[in-house]
């Protein structure tokens, strides 16, 4: 998800500078809403993770 985050925003960059405001505009919300899905995701694996562990051990 990160990977596609980083297209998006890599996207975003390219159309910024040749003057396409629009679709910059759009593939960098689309990059942000992935990053924060994917950070929420970490978040949410880590600490599953770290009761499980406590569980187990």
């Amino acid at each position: 998800m990160i990977k596609w985050a980083i297209i998006f925003f890599a996207i975003s960059l390219v159309a910024g500078f040749f003057g396409f405001t629009g679709v910059a505009a759009g593939s960098r919300t689309i990059a942000k809403v992935l990053f924060f899905i994917a950070l929420a995701i970490f978040l949410v694996v880590l600490v599953f993770g770290v009761m499980l562990g406590v569980l187990v051990f």
